[in-house]
């Protein structure tokens, strides 16, 4: 295989796996207003789970010792994996997410992050430390008998599909009671208790669905990758696929994925190449944030809804005639304050 169809294959694969996980942080953040900022460990989570299920037992005579390993295959391996980083995602929101709100959840959600990564990078016969684990088994490789340029084929179209599948089931659940509820109670708490919704609820389901895509994601990343460390799931990793999510638009699928092209593969690719200028390594990883940092501020200043914005609704008119109101009340979706824009009927001549 010429290297750069290899390197285009490699880029088209992680824009899908960066593009499932950011559909999972849209459903927390874009769906139902949570600010999460321990999504990345619900990625490690699901990806270690995975890894470890499908690995087989560990040897520490070579150095390397880690937990489970159970030669599980690919499917029920990266379930658990799901399940695992949902099982966190419940625990967090069962401690802190009825009692906090908005900025001081968020602080939770950091500390929690932390934590799981300082135990993970310490506790070495847990995962290997900060060593890390590696020579994870490839999914359905040794089923399928495939050499390294056509088994790359396969795994891109392995990530899509799990995209379109995660894609569709976001979609469903945006244009469904359940989504309509969870945007409700993202704009205005009061209003949805006020219409008898359980805010608690509504906001762990989405917590939770939003980890066990993260977790599909991170099972995904971590087999492709072969390999994984602490190191892999810094605040760094969060600050990106945030800035993918606030780019290509919250609260939009389409806008999700896009920013998952954008910011993770090909800004962050394109900045690999600027010149080092004889300085130190560090530089052009410094650069990258600041270029990326420069650009999330200009979305949030000049288009603070993202390249793509999230849709707009039309209520007919006589909706409100029939609750018993002519005032066209107006809402705007992805604003501070929602409003709904009443449609003009259309009049036949009557």
């Amino acid at each position: 295989m010429p290297p750069i169809i290899f390197y285009l294959l490699t880029l088209a694969t992680f824009a899908a796996i960066y593009g499932t996980l950011v559909i999972g942080l849209n459903i927390q953040w874009g769906y139902a207003g949570i600010l999460d900022f321990m999504y990345i460990a619900f990625v490690a989570v699901g990806g270690y789970v995975t890894s470890l299920l499908m690995m087989p037992p560990a040897t520490p005579g070579m150095g390397e010792t880690y937990i489970l390993g159970l030669n599980w295959p690919f499917i029920p391996a990266i379930i658990a994996g799901g399940l695992c980083a949902s099982l966190l995602a419940l625990l967090v929101g069962l401690v802190s997410l009825n009692r906090l709100r908005s900025d001081y959840f968020a602080i939770v959600t950091v500390a929690a992050g932390l934590i799981l990564w300082t135990i993970a990078g310490n506790d070495t016969p847990l995962v290997n430390g900060w060593d890390g684990i590696s020579g994870i088994p490839q999914p359905f490789a040794n089923a399928l008998n495939l050499d390294i340029n056509s088994y790359g084929f396969f795994f891109l179209g392995l990530c899509l599909v799990i995209l379109i599948l995660v894609y569709i089931f976001a979609e469903r659940l945006y244009r469904s009671p359940f989504g309509r509820a969870l945007r409700c109670v993202r704009e205005d708490e009061m209003v949805a208790q006020g219409l008898g919704k359980n805010v608690f609820v509504l906001r762990m389901k989405a917590f939770v669905i939003g980890a066990f895509i993260a977790g599909i994601g991170g099972a995904l990343l971590v087999t492709y990758v072969d390999a994984f460390n602490p190191s892999a799931w810094t605040s760094g990793e969060t600050f990106f696929l945030w800035a993918a999510l606030l780019l290509g638009g919250s609260a939009n699928n389409r806008g999700a994925m896009l920013g998952a092209l954008l910011v993770p593969v090909l800004f962050a690719e394109a900045t690999r190449f600027l010149p080092t200028f004889n300085s130190s390594p560090q530089l052009v990883d410094a650069i990258r944030y600041i270029a990326i940092g420069i650009l999330l501020l200009l979305t949030i200043r000049f288009r603070p809804q993202g390249i793509i914005a999230e849709p707009r609704f039309r209520v007919p008119r006589r909706l409100f005639h029939r609750i018993g109101t002519n005032l066209p009340v107006a809402v705007a979706a992805n604003s501070t304050r929602p409003t709904i824009v009443a449609e003009e009927e259309k009049t036949d001549g009557k």
